[in-house]
């Protein structure tokens, strides 16, 4: 796991334990969010991208969404294939309802904690 990976690790799962939580209490749509956040931040790192996409697809399933499951399943294999080679649209959210190639503007408290993780 590079320097980046190790560091944005812990602020993904906030993202994704936020979900979690958000899905617990009957939130769906919020826990979706913290989703595409975790997605944001993790999106550079391969392993982080992929266990991205699959909580997504898992909130998919759970909530019977079929196009944004099957939108999640090209996604798991290009963020395995794709994510090494650096090929990412920067801020994109990770949800089927997006182009997989569009680049979308990171709110600033996520910049941050990705500025933080790339400092050397």
């Amino acid at each position: 796991m590079n320097h980046f990976a190790r560091r944005i690790r812990t602020s993904v799962q906030r993202e994704l334990d936020a979900a979690r939580e958000a899905d617990s209490q009957g939130l769906a749509q919020i826990a979706f969010v913290h989703l595409e956040r975790a997605h944001v931040l993790g999106q550079a790192s391969t392993v982080e991208h992929v266990r991205v996409h699959l909580r997504m697809f898992g909130w998919a399933a759970r909530h019977r969404k079929t196009g944004e499951a099957l939108g999640q399943l090209w996604r798991i294999a290009a963020a395995a294939l794709m994510t090494g080679i650096g090929w990412l649209p920067e801020g994109n959210t990770g949800g089927a309802d997006i182009s997989g190639f569009r680049r979308l503007p990171i709110p600033p408290d996520l910049q941050r904690v990705l500025d933080d993780a790339r400092r050397p």
